[in-house]
């Protein structure tokens, strides 16, 4: 037989192969089904075997799985305390593994505070879990709360709000460095009443280059895990996390559907303690953000587009297409992110 009709078996062996042999984990998913209990749901043809531990990079070795051999598709695990659990799933038959965690970090009283790991960035691989977080302000966190964020053993806070916010609302995380960039909250609204749109966000590459700046060298240097934040956790921290999944090659479709999880994952009455008239008198920031809290709007999360359905997130996009030229461009430019850093950046956080 020739060489060509060898090769034409084999592709037609491949095909005959039940599917069952070329599975793979997939469409995996955590969430916290009670205080106590998280829900892992996946996908795969083949049974698979759940490992858990207490760091993102646990050793498999020796570990003795939680869950041998299901087909259910999911499954429930007891969990409670201020440990985080991270999970490995392993394919039974072809031993192809995924690592997945619980993308929100349950505060109680803390508000949009989430884990940007597990999107398949450049090359098909997945950005690590538990290195790099996105979050609301933290003024109002329990005890718990901060306990449960020590526990993550986070090396490095940045904040990306005003000075004015940071005045009204400081964080209530303790004893980890913390870094910002004094700015005015006008140079965010630009003299105009504060609403929220496409508009706005032509702002925020100008605004946030210096935040940026430390946010990646912070990467680069491999102080994680790090926080950062914005008021929401929404607006600002949505630009710095699609600035920081665009370097890892994660797809513009993908992080839009991240930035559009803050609808759901927001608590607007963690983010901001109530303004008392006394402090909103002679404060002209404070008063805008207590007419806010007065608002029932404003009490509930507003979905992050228009009504033709165009994400605000897009106006940044489009502001450094028409200023910068490229992505590329401008994290080179501004953020001192050029291709050997983007190198080094996907090596580390991509796995």
């Amino acid at each position: 037989m020739s060489r060509f009709g060898q090769g034409m078996l084999a592709v037609v062996a491949m095909a005959l192969l039940p599917v069952c042999a070329m599975a793979a984990v997939r469409q995996v998913e955590v969430v916290r089904a009670a205080p106590d209990q998280l829900s892992i749901s996946w996908q795969d043809a083949n049974p698979v075997d759940i490992y858990q531990g207490d760091r993102p990079d646990f050793p498999l070795a020796g570990a003795e799985p939680v869950v041998r051999h299901s087909t259910a598709g999911a499954v429930a695990i007891d969990h409670a305390g201020t440990q985080r659990r991270y999970f490995v799933l392993v394919d039974a038959r072809d031993h192809r593994r995924l690592e997945v965690a619980e993308r929100l970090v349950p505060l109680a009283q803390g508000s949009n505070f989430r884990d940007i790991g597990g999107y398949v960035g450049a090359g098909g691989k997945h950005v690590r879990w538990g290195l790099i977080y996105r979050s609301a302000g933290q003024p109002l966190l329990s005890p718990a709360d901060v306990e449960y964020v020590h526990a993550l053993h986070v090396a490095q806070l940045v904040d990306l709000r005003s000075s004015e916010e940071r005045v009204i609302a400081p964080t209530r995380i303790t004893g980890v460095p913390y870094a910002a960039v004094g700015y005015s909250f006008a140079d965010l609204t630009q003299g105009r009443p504060m609403h929220n749109g496409v508009d706005v966000y032509h702002a925020f590459p100008a605004l946030l280059a210096p935040q940026l700046r430390i946010v990646f060298a912070h990467l680069l240097h491999e102080k994680t895990p790090i926080v950062y934040n914005c008021s929401a956790g929404q607006d600002r921290t949505g630009f710095v996390t699609a600035m920081v999944l665009t370097a890892l090659g994660v797809p513009y479709e993908t992080i839009v559907a991240d930035y559009h999880l803050s609808t759901t994952y927001r608590r607007p009455a963690f983010e901001m303690a109530p303004i008392s008239p006394e402090m909103a008198a002679g404060n002209p920031v404070a008063a805008m953000f207590a007419r806010g809290q007065q608002s029932p709007q404003s009490r509930v999360p507003q979905p992050l587009k228009d009504a033709a359905g165009t994400p605000f997130l897009k106006g940044a996009f489009d502001e450094i297409r028409e200023k910068w030229g490229s992505v590329d461009a401008y994290l080179a430019q501004e953020a001192g992110v050029g291709p050997a850093q983007i190198a080094a950046l996907r090596k580390t956080y991509l796995e």
